[in-house]
């Protein structure tokens, strides 16, 4: 056996021991594994293309952080923070409650990838949300702003979780069915998103509530910080 190849493995090692870039260093483990295994260059890229194009998925995946990279580079968390600081009547109860909303809403059609924590929390939600939160609280610090991004990723999470068992055509509903069909439960798609609609509702007002009691809290800290001022 060619035990060669396996440099590859430590290539990712070194690369993530020395916090290198991961898609340089995944990459130039594949070709120093494709190399050392006998394969030619024009076939290896070959079979790195096809592998590629084949994971549609994660060839959107990949060209979509790229994209947001360069819109974060050019500005838009601070154009996002500026938009919301103008929306007096904005607050972060409402922004998230809303977000979670449109979330469930599209995970119950079976858009899941239409947001998401990547492409909609990081550049778009967490810093609507600090501008919204710096109303209340002019001055945050880190652990605030990690609350903060905590809370909004929690948000996506149940929105989507519990939103996608509704749609009858995704693979956790005919996961569903089968567990049941193995113990001799018969069940269609469509009964099993149907019961899955009320705990959808239910995650819905639990993480309203958790975002509003959110909000209080905040609230509560800046009027004992005023109080103290003035005191």
């Amino acid at each position: 056996m060619n035990y060669w190849p396996l440099l590859g493995v430590a290539v990712i090692v070194v690369g993530f021991a020395l916090r290198l870039n991961a898609v340089p260093v995944v990459v130039g483990a594949a070709l120093a594994s494709g190399l050392l295994a006998g394969m030619t260059v024009p076939d290896l890229l070959a079979l790195l293309g096809k592998s590629f194009v084949s994971a549609r998925m994660l060839l959107l995946f990949v060209l979509t952080l790229p994209a947001i990279g360069l819109l974060e580079h050019a500005g838009l968390r601070e154009h996002a923070q500026r938009w919301m600081a103008r929306l007096r009547g904005m607050t972060l109860a409402r922004l998230l409650i809303g977000y979670l909303l449109v979330r469930e809403l599209l995970a119950m059609l079976g858009l899941t990838g239409v947001a998401g924590a990547p492409q909609t929390v990081r550049p778009l939600l967490a810093p609507m949300g600090e501008a919204a939160v710096e109303k209340i609280l002019p001055t945050l610090d880190d652990a605030d702003r990690d609350e903060l991004r905590a809370v909004a990723v929690a948000t996506d999470n149940v929105g989507r979780f519990f939103g996608e068992d509704v749609f009858i055509a995704l693979g956790a509903v005919l996961l569903i069915q089968g567990f049941y069909a193995q113990h001799g439960i018969e069940l269609t798609p469509l009964s099993i998103a149907l019961w899955a609609l009320p705990t959808a509702i239910a995650a819905f007002a639990i993480q309203s509530a958790r975002i509003w009691l959110y909000q209080r809290r905040l609230q509560r800290r800046a009027l004992r910080l005023r109080d103290g001022g003035a005191g």
